[in-house]
């Protein structure tokens, strides 16, 4: 494997965002595992990368909040009780004033993105527009620009023509992939050399018994529901089977093989990565996820709280000659955030000996 490309995110740098006030994690590698205890931040940092990727795209912060149920009630002209995204949480504290600031990336580079109140001046004249200003190197993102209706269909948009673009991220955990997101995933690479490379990936569980793959019914609607499934020949069966009824290692291998593909040149963030895959297989597994984000220019960020996940990620990384796998350790009080950071020779001595990292 040849030398790796340049990263995107080398380091990462989060203040004021959600759980955590002050985090820096000086060294990212090509793949990067995230430990620490319930509560630590590890997946306030997958969503700090996912908002470093979309440039603070309006849209990717509203869907983060409706995910976790933290929305605000308010009447609107008609007197009609709506929801909105109640903006405040994004902030340490859960305060949104005008001292309140979140900055996310790489500062030293001044590559980051920074989201903070809307002065009052700054209202704008369309409506459903959020109290956010966000600005990603520099560059301001107008508070419209990724409305999904505009009231006025010619807004002012000066400033997102010069707002680099964002960055391809697919996120993955820490339940099984939606047969959306598969289906999705899997249009990206049908009939091309890496529709064979996302099979392999289910010979890592059942080896040459696996012989092709397929989707088959018609689109599925954007909650996963019904739709197109996933089915598989196996060696010995005289019909397709479903991918779901191999079992959650098989779900879970083939959605992480499609999503690298799916993210390239961009990131896959992985919540829980050690769920569905046996123990036995986590070296294998993490091999084929190193390969394919070196091939495909992805940088990988991945949360765990297992022992053989760590083990087989260490030892991934120390066979393949020009991996960068490094794991950090989140710890976190009372918002005062630190990494404790080990490189594969560190990893791989901590699997040997059996020393605690997690």
């Amino acid at each position: 494997m040849s030398a790796d490309q340049k990263l995107h995110l080398p380091s990462l740098t989060v203040k004021g965002f959600r759980g955590i006030k002050d985090l820096t994690i000086p060294r990212l590698g090509r793949a990067t595992l995230l430990a620490g205890m319930n509560g630590s931040g590890k997946t306030t940092v997958l969503d700090a990368v996912r908002v470093f990727a979309s440039r603070g795209s309006r849209r990717v912060l509203a869907d983060m909040l409706q995910t976790r149920d933290e929305t605000a009630v308010f009447t609107d002209e008609n007197g009609e009780t709506c929801l909105e995204p109640n903006w405040s949480a994004l902030f340490h504290g859960r305060v949104l004033d005008a001292d309140s600031l979140i900055s996310i990336g790489n500062p030293s580079a001044g590559n980051r993105v920074e989201i903070r109140a809307r002065a009052s001046e700054e209202t704008p004249f369309w409506e459903d527009a959020p109290p956010l200003a966000v600005s990603f190197c520099g560059q301001e993102r107008p508070a419209n620009s990724d409305c999904r209706e505009r009231r006025l269909s010619q807004a002012p948009n000066r400033e997102s023509e010069s707002m680099p673009p964002a960055l391809a991220c697919e996120s993955l955990g820490p339940g099984l992939p939606s047969g959306y997101d598969l289906a999705r995933f899997w249009d990206n690479v049908a009939l091309t050399d890496e529709e064979t490379r996302a099979v392999e990936s289910l010979r890592l569980i059942f080896g040459d018994r696996v012989q092709r793959a397929a989707f088959v019914g018609e689109d599925s609607d954007a909650r996963g529901r019904s739709g197109r499934r996933a089915m598989v020949k196996m060696k010995g069966e005289s019909r397709p089977v479903p991918l779901m009824s191999l079992g959650d290692g098989a779900a879970r291998a083939f959605g992480v093989a499609l999503a690298l593909m799916s993210a390239r040149g961009g990131f896959l963030l992985l919540d829980d990565a050690e769920n569905g895959i046996h123990h036995a297989l986590q070296r294998d597994f993490w091999k084929m996820v190193m390969l394919a984000a070196h091939k495909n220019d992805v940088q990988v960020i991945a949360t765990t709280h297992s022992r053989d996940c760590v083990k087989g990620f260490a030892y991934a990384a120390c066979e393949l000659d020009d991996a960068v796998g490094l794991l950090h350790r989140i710890e976190n009080v009372c918002g005062k955030a630190r990494a404790v950071s080990y490189s594969e020779f560190d990893l791989k001595i901590a699997a040997e000996q059996g020393i605690e990292v997690r």
